[in-house]
């Protein structure tokens, strides 16, 4: 049997850590030959990792937050592989965790723009090399969190995430690409070696409003439990496949029943 992405190009954003970075290794043990993106210098390493145990895969370090870093890194994978089949939008994550009333405008606009924006952008960049191909699939990562406390910025923007999924999957339907997602729940990782950004707690309130996300996120679970990086790849990857070839604008929940 042939791996699942034998001589496919799939292009994963936010693969230098977490989740990416395990989808990014599963691709490559899977056949597929790899554009792998973040604007973290750590993506580099991972390439040459790949690379070493056999695969193909190149570093793009950019900023997707931007149309430019978004375009930029389409030109370069299409420079490079000729074509991309696969892309899974893995950029994003909630900065500030606090009551709705606690953010700033400020705090507000930064996390629309770091969990809706670079998905937005990879979209309108990859669509139309997937047009002229007359096929690919785009997934993206979405969240349980459209449901939940002390974030409603980001479960602001991962609900537009969940509407760009619907949407796009009507609109481009008839060009052969399917678009579908996943919501993970609370997910177990290493420590970040790149930090989100999350301010210290510094008074009791403040870390009060954080384990309450925290037990929030347990408790939606009928599982009580984190998922793993791996359950989390594992859903990404078959909706990327041809295992899922009927299904399109789709949000699968992969949050140990949390429905987000």
């Amino acid at each position: 049997m042939n791996p699942r992405f034998a001589d496919k190009v799939l292009l994963i954003t936010g693969a230098a850590q977490g989740i990416g970075r395990r989808v990014a290794e599963r691709a490559a043990d899977e056949g597929g030959r790899l554009a792998l993106v973040d604007r973290s210098d750590l993506v580099h390493e991972l390439a040459a990792e790949l690379e070493e145990k056999g695969g193909d895969a190149i570093a793009l370090q950019a900023d997707l937050e931007a149309w430019e870093g978004a375009n930029g890194v389409v030109d370069k994978a299409l420079s490079h592989f000729g074509r991309i089949d696969v892309l899974v939008n893995n950029v994003g994550g909630a900065i500030n965790f606090k009551p709705f009333t606690e953010f700033t405008d400020a705090e507000i606009s930064a996390e629309i723009t770091r969990s809706l924006m670079p998905t937005l952008w990879c979209c309108r960049a990859v669509l139309p090399t997937m047009v002229d191909q007359q096929g690919g699939v785009i997934v993206n990562v979405s969240s349980a969190a459209t449901r939940g406390i002390h974030r409603i910025p980001y479960s602001a923007a991962k609900g537009g995430v969940n509407a760009i999924t619907v949407s796009l999957a009507f609109e481009y339907a008839n060009a052969g690409i399917r678009v579908v997602a996943t919501a993970p729940g609370g997910t177990e990782a290493p420590p970040r070696r790149i930090s989100r950004g999350t301010p210290e707690a510094r008074t009791e309130q403040e870390k009060a409003w954080f384990q309450a996300h925290i037990d929030q996120t347990l408790d939606a679970s009928l599982m009580h439990r984190y998922g793993t990086l791996d359950e989390q790849a594992s859903a990404i990857l078959f909706l990327a496949s041809d295992d899922a070839s009927y299904i399109t604008g789709t949000v699968l929940p992969v949050a140990g029943g949390d429905q987000g």
